[in-house]
């Protein structure tokens, strides 16, 4: 992926990292955007689950910024995880997901642009089709909570 791409990603989360309604505000819209999302987060500990998303934002930047060698290193684990035999996240999901994401960025970011908008989706969808595509592997291992 362009510099360009990831340096505008990479700035803007640390904008959006520095407001504290950033991870409660995608929250609020994620699991508004439909009732499975609500249903699929209905045991979450959401002070665990907003730290892994954090986590996960960095990862999917790595992922981007070697899209060339495979984002495997990367995201393995989190693909895994979401899998059909652990989590069952499904395209559906994603989709609501990035909305959600989109939204929360351009309302955190006192940046924003459409360009950094484009960045978000950019780097982000290198993650989502790379979970997608492992989707129904067998995980190789399992995920212990």
């Amino acid at each position: 992926m362009e510099a360009i791409y990831l340096d505008r990603f990479e700035e803007s989360l640390f904008r959006c990292s520095r407001n504290p309604k950033f991870l409660d505000r995608f929250y609020e819209l994620f699991l508004a955007s439909s009732p499975k999302v609500k249903e699929k987060f209905a045991n979450t500990d959401f002070i665990r689950q907003k730290r892994a998303l954090k986590g996960s934002f960095h990862l999917m930047l790595l992922a981007a910024e070697n899209e060339d060698k495979g984002p495997d290193k990367y995201l393995r684990d989190i693909a895994a995880q979401h899998s059909r035999d652990q989590l069952g996240i499904g395209a559906e999901l994603y989709d609501l997901w990035l909305d959600s994401l989109l939204s929360t960025v351009k309302e955190c970011d006192d940046e924003w642009t459409k360009e950094i908008g484009d960045a978000w989706e950019r780097v982000m969808m290198v993650g989502v089709h790379y979970l997608l595509s492992h989707y129904d592997e067998p995980p190789a291992f399992a995920i212990v909570d």
